[in-house]
């Protein structure tokens, strides 16, 4: 078994098996929140995800101008896995939060929320990207117009982590549980027995966004030597 298979296998069962250990310890060992209860629990989920996803779409971010730079296809394989990645946990992000938003809002949805529509709205963007490259045959000019709109959209990003602040009531969302929004501060507003857990639950969840991008950057890079393969084959 080589080095790559090892470190992968490694991240596989260590994020289920974390993912795991994080659930039981949610469900069996930490106190109902006193003014949520029990759908507080979706924060255990729902914080890490969003968190992973803005990690995901940052590679996107940053292995589009790689590639864009050294037209290495290296970069614009790892810039697609991040973001293939990256889009499934954007999903998770707007169902667990739609699912923690009925019992506590009495809603699943509001279209006049900011940070809802910008979270939907980067996910529709990268849903173009994937589109986008369906869309076209020449491998150099697909990688080069997705890193384009790759890039664009990540800028969505920093929007949805201020709107908060910006939309001055048109929001349905708390400030943060964990800093003070005017200094960053950290400063959690939840006791630590409800805390601790979270830190846990990113740490697990970033092993498995670590596994699937492996995994798909190894899916890609085998993809692309196929196709080039066969292309060498028909000249």
């Amino acid at each position: 078994m080589d080095r790559m298979k090892k470190i992968v296998l490694f991240l596989e069962w260590g994020s289920i098996l974390g993912l795991l250990g994080c659930g039981l310890w949610v469900f069996l060992w930490t106190p109902l929140e006193i003014s949520q209860g029990f759908p507080q629990k979706i924060m255990y989920l729902h914080v890490p995800t969003v968190i992973i996803a803005y990690l995901a779409f940052f590679v996107v971010f940053v292995y589009s101008i790689a590639y864009l730079w050294k037209r290495e296809l290296m970069f614009d394989q790892m810039a697609k896995a991040s973001a293939e990645v990256g889009l499934v946990f954007c999903a998770l992000v707007l169902i667990t939060g739609a699912i923690w938003g009925k019992p506590i809002w009495g809603t699943y949805w509001a279209w006049w929320d900011v940070r809802l529509v910008t979270t939907l709205l980067l996910f529709l963007i990268f849903m173009g990207y994937f589109l986008l490259r369906m869309s076209i045959n020449d491998r150099d000019k697909e990688a080069r117009l997705a890193a384009v709109l790759g890039i664009i959209g990540c800028l969505d990003i920093p929007i949805i982590h201020k709107s908060i602040e910006w939309a001055k009531g048109r929001t349905l969302h708390q400030p943060s549980t964990f800093f003070k929004v005017e200094t960053g501060e950290i400063n959690p507003s939840i006791s630590d027995v409800l805390s601790d857990p979270l830190p846990v639950a990113i740490f697990f969840m970033l092993t498995l966004y670590l596994y699937l991008l492996l995994l798909r950057y190894q899916i890609e890079k085998h993809q692309d030597e196929l196709y080039q393969l066969l292309a060498e084959t028909q000249d």
